[in-house]
């Protein structure tokens, strides 16, 4: 298993360098030009030549992209052509915004999204079942940004209950967390459901019933145990997807996120800033994936004895090999 953790983390260097080249040639190759949306369109032609040489805009596009990743090897992401500030510096005191809507929006989607899905396995075609199941395909049809809109203006301001702006405090929070975990927390219970339903019928469960076992027990120990494989899925591919969805949220909310920056950084063509926010994302999207294969192992021990059969059989081959 250690090996395997190992060549994963290897694996994620070529993913950012591919996502880096993808995103370095879409924005080189988008027709603005960096030094009008910042230095304005009355910036006379010395201006302009001034300030491509100093960021290096007037060099070809491949010596551009070396020069970022030579800097990016050192730690250095740049320099942003609109603030004038670190790349890294600008992340790293906004980060932490966007990890605490990831987060809160995670722990959401898992305890919520889990115990919906398991009420609903638990009471099939009940009436709750069938509004729940209704409720939650209204809530997956909505879109983040009118969602977020709604929510202000129903609870903030019309009602007051809730602040519509801001990520001081737990009061400013709620509204943020509940845009970004809504559509994963419908299409985890909806996985939590199915895969309930599958074990609450196998043989083992009536047996764990017809021995006396108390229904929570079983459902904790035995249901929810051997259905987690596919929750875990979807968990790990919405704990991923939280990032994309805080650009959204961060600009409906105005959360000084890297999300809000990012959209920042577009609409001034500001590529170090766009590369940093997309390099860090790609980063953390590809540790939750990482971490959810070992959760894979931890559940399911019999993928981590796969694995390690798998190595057992290479260790024989090549031991049969050499006495021969």
């Amino acid at each position: 298993m250690y090996r395997y953790i190992v060549q994963r983390l290897i694996m994620i260097i070529p993913i950012l360098i591919l996502v880096s080249i993808a995103i370095f040639l879409l924005l080189s190759l988008s027709p603005n030009d960096p030094a009008v949306l910042i230095l304005g369109a009355n910036a006379s032609d010395l201006e302009l030549d001034m300030f491509r040489a100093q960021h290096g805009l007037d060099k070809p596009l491949h010596v551009q992209y070396l020069n970022y990743m030579l800097g990016l090897l050192h730690g250095d992401m740049g320099e942003s052509y609109s603030t004038m500030q670190d790349v890294s510096y600008m992340i790293k005191i906004r980060i932490g915004n966007t990890m605490i809507l990831c987060a809160g929006a995670c722990v959401l989607i898992t305890i919520l999204g889990v115990l919906l899905g398991v009420s609903m396995a638990l009471r099939q075609n009940s009436i709750y079942d069938n509004i729940a199941r209704v409720c939650v395909l209204i809530f997956s049809a909505m879109p983040q940004f009118w969602l977020g809109m709604m929510l202000i203006l129903l609870l903030a301001v019309q009602w007051g209950i809730l602040p519509p702006q801001g990520f001081s405090t737990i009061r400013h929070m709620i509204l943020p967390w509940i845009c970004t975990a809504m559509g994963g927390i419908t299409v985890v219970s909806r996985t939590t459901r199915s895969s309930m339903l599958e074990v609450v019928h196998q043989d083992y469960i009536r047996t764990a019933r017809a021995k006396g076992l108390k229904e929570g027990y079983i459902v904790r120990k035995h249901a929810l145990k051997n259905s987690l494989l596919p929750i875990i899925t979807v968990l790990g591919r919405y704990v991923g997807a939280s990032f994309g969805g805080a650009v959204v949220i961060e600009n409906v909310f105005q959360i000084n996120g890297i999300g809000n920056m990012m959209v920042t950084g577009l609409r001034q063509k500001d590529i170090p800033l766009v590369m940093g926010c997309v390099m860090i994302s790609a980063l953390l999207i590809a540790i939750v994936n990482l971490l959810t294969d070992i959760a894979y192992a931890y559940v399911d021990p019999r993928i981590k004895s796969q694995y390690e059969g798998k190595k057992k059989k290479k260790k024989s081959k090549a031991k049969e090999v050499s006495e021969a």
